[in-house]
């Protein structure tokens, strides 16, 4: 009698920690999609920060072509 007391908590445990996983299991879908999602817009980021250094870059080299300029005049 006491190991069909013993089967019947852990059948119940297992159902109550399934159904606390199932909604869990669900979330997991979600959050993959908005990691994926904050990666794109990191390596956008990354992308956009490289030309905007490249843009200072041509941005001091013309000042100082301008530089050269005036000081020849």
């Amino acid at each position: 009698m006491l190991l069909w007391v013993w089967i019947a908590v852990v059948v119940v445990a297992l159902i109550i920690l399934l159904s606390a996983a199932v909604p869990l299991l669900g979330r997991l879908g979600k959050l993959r999609r908005a990691v994926r999602g904050l990666q794109i817009r990191q390596e956008s980021a990354m992308k956009l920060q490289g030309k905007a250094a490249e843009l200072q870059r041509t941005v001091l080299a013309v000042q100082e072509r301008a530089a050269k300029l005036s000081a020849r005049q």
